[in-house]
């Protein structure tokens, strides 16, 4: 009899995790590109995950299943150049990266979501505030985590810039007072929370600042 409910425990625990499993899909982007990503399913609103530049998109793989448990579609993408996501025939290296940011977010409105936000890490959060920008109104709610935004005065719709306070460059440079600077220039509704350590955008979630980021995350894509 143990014998038997440990298999059904087993098979129960493998169903659950089969749950969790992302589904790749694929769509193409303005400029005639086409972007890899992986969806997790649920009914409620939609998050784009948008990778750091030492990152794929499996690198959201927790984050991910956290967010679609508590309720929110997620599409976590590579950006032009990772996996089998590409630019178009015309695009210049370096160029188009919001682009990719824009194509998912269609994806997801064309697949019936009602709301979208990004949530993007570093190099990522930079090109989610480009397509921001470049399509003011098509993100509900921005997430940029260690992230510079260009042109921050030309953001919409609700936004966190959230970042370690010692969080520093290569060069041994601070983020924060740049940050700090853009966060000023946004329009409201907007948000700036410090974590405490030195730790990088994604890297923070190595951290024993990683459950209070993923929590702040939560409650600022919760709030009505």
């Amino acid at each position: 009899m143990k014998t038997i409910k440990n298999l059904v425990l087993a098979s129960v625990a493998l169903l659950w995790m089969g749950s969790q499993v992302p589904r790749e899909v694929s769509f193409p982007t303005q400029d005639g590109g086409r972007v890899q990503a992986d969806l997790y399913e649920a009914g409620g609103p939609a998050v784009v995950l948008a990778h750091g530049g030492r990152f794929t998109k499996e690198s959201w793989a927790s984050q991910a299943q956290i967010l679609q448990e508590h309720g929110f579609k997620v599409l976590a993408i590579n950006f032009r150049g990772r996996g089998e996501s590409r630019g178009g025939p015309d695009s210049q290296q370096g160029e188009g990266y919001h682009l990719d940011v824009l194509a998912a977010v269609h994806y997801l409105r064309d697949q019936g979501a009602k709301s979208v936000s990004v949530v993007g890490g570093s190099f990522g959060g930079w090109a989610a505030a480009g397509a921001s920008a470049a399509e003011p109104g098509l993100i509900d709610r921005l997430v940029l985590l260690a992230a510079p935004a260009d042109h921050p005065e030309q953001l919409t719709g609700r936004k966190l810039f959230i970042l370690a306070r010692d969080d520093v460059r290569g060069e041994g440079i601070p983020r924060l007072p740049e940050i700090k600077a853009q966060f000023e220039r946004a329009p409201e509704p907007k948000e700036l929370v410090l974590l405490e350590g030195s730790a990088h955008a994604q890297f923070l979630f190595d951290t024993d600042q990683g459950d209070r980021l993923m929590q702040e995350i939560l409650d600022f894509l919760k709030k009505p």
